[in-house]
């Protein structure tokens, strides 16, 4: 079951990303991204797995050490909770570039292969986004909505 859950946490989450890759300029793919909610699927998996362990999830941030990390994720269910809890707040950090990007008139063309990092290896993907966002200003109209 903990490994099904794993696997699941993705799968939740993988609609958001794929129209925000391939459909960006959706209507439904905008209103979509403007809510924090689609997360809640992925921490209802994230609770699921986090409930069983939780005096040792408690241990592994009340007193973080490797040591105490190490442990929690040695459990199965230990490591499926990260999992779901990194899933989710990528998510949500590449619904902020998504909407950001589109705010600042960012080419689809150039978000797209930059969703796709950040889905593999996000603080990379942010650490490239974050200085594309700087030097563009947001697109008129975009500024004006707000």
């Amino acid at each position: 079951m903990t490994g099904f859950l794993f696997e699941l946490s993705f799968f939740l989450a993988a609609p958001v990303w794929l129209l925000m890759i391939f459909a960006p300029r959706w209507r439904g793919t905008e209103r979509l991204t403007a809510s924090p909610l689609t997360v809640l699927p992925i921490l209802a998996v994230y609770l699921t797995l986090a409930l069983p362990v939780l005096p040792e999830l408690w241990t592994a941030v009340s007193s973080p050490d490797i040591d105490t990390f190490r442990d929690l994720t040695a459990l199965a269910n230990g490591a499926g909770a990260i999992w779901a809890q990194v899933i989710a707040w990528d998510l949500l950090l590449g619904q902020w570039m998504y909407r950001e990007a589109r705010r600042r008139g960012i080419s689809p063309l150039v978000m797209g292969p930059l969703l796709i990092l950040t889905i593999l290896l996000s603080p990379i993907g942010l650490l490239i986004f974050l200085p594309l966002r700087a030097m563009k200003k947001p697109a008129p109209e975009a500024s004006a909505a707000t």
